[in-house]
């Protein structure tokens, strides 16, 4: 069966230094794929040039098709969407302005648009609740709630979440993740790449630790999770540990 996302042999260089050695990772159409690692392993940059930000040499293809040559907006078209660390949203504009610019490259007619933003509306209440507010005043979930949701407002049939985690509560964390989860049950397929090792391995069905940008060990989540390197060096526990 073909993947939905298939890297091969991936390479990221930033000037002389190699930031991605060799990545090889793939994703089937309706799977949680997860991305492990430490600061500076090459995790953002994986999503970058997966984007077409970063140039790269290597096998990149989505749903069979060669994506180097394809700039972000093609990308985006064919149905990838990235979610930012920094989630890069537009502080002076309202929620709703904020997600009707993430339909932008589906060009949808007033119609289509109200049903889109009344679908991401049915998955994050909380963005319809703050619609009319601007962006710069929303907590730290609400707006990584917008970020994905501006995300979601292009129709993707892959999307890459970098970092959804960081800066935010736990409580808030396991919310975020809950919705990823359930955006599978609607088509959606996700790449995480997450430092919470736990709750990446725990949201996932496959996972990669990704170090010094080289794929260091992959598997099934639940059994990397049980691996005792995995363990002590990102879950914080012993190999005897009971997890």
């Amino acid at each position: 069966m073909t993947a939905m996302l298939e890297i091969a042999d991936l390479h990221v260089s930033y000037g002389q230094v190699d930031a991605v050695r060799g990545v090889s990772l793939g994703l089937q159409a309706g799977e949680i794929i997860s991305v492990i690692g430490p600061n500076g392993a090459g995790k953002t940059t994986l999503l970058a040039a997966a984007m077409g930000l970063m140039p790269s040499k290597g096998t990149l293809r989505f749903e069979g098709e060669d994506l180097h040559g394809l700039d972000v907006e093609a990308r985006v078209e064919r149905g990838l969407c990235l979610v930012p660390e920094k989630r890069e949203l537009f502080g002076e504009l309202t929620v709703l302005d904020n997600l009707r610019l993430g339909a932008y490259s589906n060009r949808l007619r007033s119609d289509a648009l109200r049903r889109r933003l009344q679908w991401v509306y049915e998955r994050f209440p909380r963005l319809e609740e703050r619609r009319s507010q601007r962006a710069d005043t929303l907590s730290g979930g609400e707006r990584q709630m917008l970020a994905v949701g501006r995300a979601l407002m292009s129709s993707p049939r892959l999307l890459m979440l970098d970092e959804p985690s960081l800066g935010l509560a736990p409580l808030i964390v396991r919310d975020i993740l809950t919705i990823v989860r359930k955006l599978r049950d609607d088509g959606v397929s996700i790449l995480l790449v997450e430092q919470n090792a736990r709750a990446a391995l725990e949201s996932s069905d496959h996972g990669y630790v990704l170090e010094t940008g080289e794929i260091a060990l992959s598997g099934v989540s639940k059994e990397l999770a049980d691996d005792p390197r995995v363990k002590a060096t990102y879950l914080g526990g012993g190999a005897d540990d009971e997890a």
